[in-house]
């Protein structure tokens, strides 16, 4: 290996910290990068000293910035990292063009190297954690996607009938994904194809030709707009999922499909995005029909949603106007994309509900409710709850979750991770999924789907004005629908209230805790009798004899619908929770929200019967909404 040296220079090194007790240090160092090796030696008056270490160039699986620490000295200003096999060295330059230019030499040097990271972390590894994301095993997988990461290809194509047969090649082009240097004949130049794929049988079906990896599938063009993207990754071919069917588009993968939502959601998602030409598709109230709802500011500046059939020709083309037909729904909106032709505006900005969820079908934990702590990768804070602080994470590095961590002594753990296997196999579409727990440690953790649009009670606070009334209606109905299956399994709540639910990436609203409250120890909920509950959601019979059952369920979504119709509001927020009981006891109740009709107030109050036996079940107050709802549509 030439041993000629590319770059040298004095710079700081931190300590690497080889156990958690180790002081941590900072010395002077003189780095010399070659073709095989980094290497620093000891650097006195001028003089090269002894070599205090070596990494080969072959074993660096990652180069990058790291974030500063607090309060960091002016001659730590510009740090960078060494990821390699079995080590993790920090080193400061000198200023930002030194550390720019080791930065450009490391990534040259390493760019093939077989074993490259996907992730890095953002932040330093210190007294035994990740700052980023407070991991505490060096070796812990990256909570960062690394961008330099990706490699690049040429593709060949062979025209074959049928199949197309793709060669794939390692470029040395490093100008970004998806764009390819021009070739002779046969070579095609990624801005002008996209590269959208699917599998010609179920495993991936791949063998060696003159050193190149061939790989059996089908090619489309971008115009076409169809498939899965293929993903490069360090130096191999990622393929995720097939996703098509006898050659035909599913648009299920395509990012402004919002699938089953609602007239309503999609005029709340399209005017929280609030851009001129903002769009959605989505299954139309008519079976078998899709429909492109699109945000305009034309006429009317405040903007107005506009609402397009899809419609189908004799011949099965597709069309939203009879003179511009195509032969599949991805081409129509790719034309409309580019043309208004009769619409208020083109279709400026697809608007995504997608996030990259579990799997309904994934078992998070081979079917074990017990999850490896060592899989869930915590990435930033959400917030905090009556159990503990909630992260964004990731589980295996793919998908994301929302983690809850249970400070010790927050809740009876034996009790809770017993029901909590219960809670598991409560699956339905309005529920929020519990997919398992971490409890084998402190702090324990509740491994949820997670919910990228956050909490109920602060999204009518921020974002109610922008509702209307029909869209609350469809709040209400979302909760109301779990409730009733959690009804028909004989599964009470105890903390039902708007807190307690949270809004998907395509504003549909799940509940949330389900079955969790009677395992909290805090004071938050404790009345005279020591009991624990949230008083002023609390039906009479809860807080004058601790009775719980569905009909104190049913109460408080009353509560709740009150919550939505007043835009968050705090019940009977004049008063405390001794004036509470004695103005219920007494018969008050709520007063009717300024954006609750008669009949919607009359929902309301009918949960607020003083007797539980006069309430209606779940199952009744959802045929009520769904009838509300039939006579908006009509």
């Amino acid at each position: 290996m030439e041993k000629k040296t590319i770059l040298e220079e004095l710079l700081l090194k931190k300590s690497q910290q080889k156990k958690k007790i180790s002081p941590i240090n900072y010395k002077k160092r003189l780095f010399v990068l070659t073709k095989a090796s980094l290497s620093y030696y000891e650097y006195d008056k001028g003089k090269k000293g002894s070599k205090r270490g070596s990494i080969e160039i072959e074993k660096i699986r990652c180069v990058e910035t790291v974030n500063l620490e607090e309060s960091t000295p002016p001659a730590r200003q510009y740090p960078f990292q060494i990821v390699y096999k079995g080590g993790l060295l920090y080193v400061y330059a000198t200023n930002e063009e030194s550390r720019e230019r080791w930065l450009a030499a490391l990534h040259k040097e390493i760019k093939d190297n077989s074993d490259l990271l996907n992730k890095y972390h953002k932040g330093f590894f210190i007294n035994g954690k990740f700052l980023c994301c407070n991991q505490t095993c060096k070796a812990a997988p990256g909570c960062t996607i690394w961008e330099k990461c990706n490699v690049f290809f040429y593709l060949a194509l062979e025209q074959q009938d049928p199949p197309l047969r793709m060669y794939c090649k390692k470029s040395e082009s490093q100008s970004g994904p998806r764009y390819f240097r021009r070739r002779p004949t046969g070579w095609m130049r990624g801005s002008r194809w996209e590269l959208v794929v699917s599998l010609l049988s179920r495993g991936l079906k791949s063998h060696r030709q003159d050193k190149s990896q061939v790989y059996s599938l089908a090619f489309k063009s971008s115009f076409e707009n169809i498939y899965n993207v293929w993903h490069f990754s360090c130096v191999c071919c990622a393929l995720f999922r097939n996703q098509s069917v006898n050659n035909k588009p599913n648009i299920s993968l395509c990012s402004w499909y919002a699938g089953n939502i609602s007239r309503a959601q999609s005029e709340q998602l399209l005017r929280q995005k609030g851009k001129e030409g903002a769009f959605v598709v989505r299954k139309s109230s008519q079976a078998g029909m899709y429909t492109v709802s699109v945000f305009s500011k034309v006429p009317d500046k405040k903007g107005t949603v506009k609402h397009y059939h899809v419609h189908k020709t004799p011949e099965n083309k597709y069309y939203l106007s009879e003179k511009y037909c195509f032969e599949s729904i991805p081409k129509l909106i790719h034309y409309h994309q580019h043309n208004s032709a009769g619409m208020v505006t083109r279709l400026r900005h697809a608007v995504s509900t997608q996030v990259n969820k579990v799997p309904s079908t994934a078992s998070l934990g081979n079917g074990i409710w017990e999850l490896k702590r060592e899989e869930i990768v915590l990435l930033r804070e959400l917030g905090s709850g009556q159990f503990g602080v909630v992260h964004l994470g990731k589980w295996k590095g793919q998908y994301d979750v929302a983690i809850k961590m249970i400070k010790e002594g927050a809740m009876s753990e034996d009790e809770f991770i017993e029901e909590a296997q219960t809670m598991m196999k409560l699956n339905h579409p309005k529920l929020v999924r519990l997919y398992g727990v971490c409890s084998k440690s402190y702090p324990i953790y509740l491994v949820t789907e997670y919910m990228p649009n956050g909490c109920l009670l602060s999204y009518l606070r921020s974002h109610g004005k922008e509702l209307q009334p029909l869209q609350l209606l469809e709040i209400c109905y979302d909760v109301c629908d779990a409730m009733a299956f959690l009804e028909s399994c004989q599964f009470i709540h105890r903390d039902l209230a708007a807190r307690n639910c949270l809004i998907d990436s395509n504003l549909t609203v799940k509940i949330s805790d389900f079955g969790m409250t009677r395992y909290v120890l805090d004071d938050l909920y404790t009345s005279s009798l020591g009991s624990k509950f949230p008083l002023k959601w609390s039906a009479p019979e809860v807080f004058h004899y601790t009775k719980f059952s569905s009909k104190s369920d049913v109460w408080a979504f009353g509560i709740l619908m009150w919550e939505v119709f007043t835009l968050g509001k705090q019940p009977y927020e004049l008063y405390d929770n001794v004036q509470v009981i004695e103005k219920v006891s007494q018969g008050y109740r709520l007063y009717r929200p300024q954006l609750a009709s008669d009949i919607i107030y009359q929902i309301m109050y009918n949960c607020w019967h003083e007797l539980p036996e006069k309430r209606p079940a779940f199952y009744q107050l959802l045929s009520f909404f769904e009838a509300l709802r039939e006579d908006n549509r009509a």
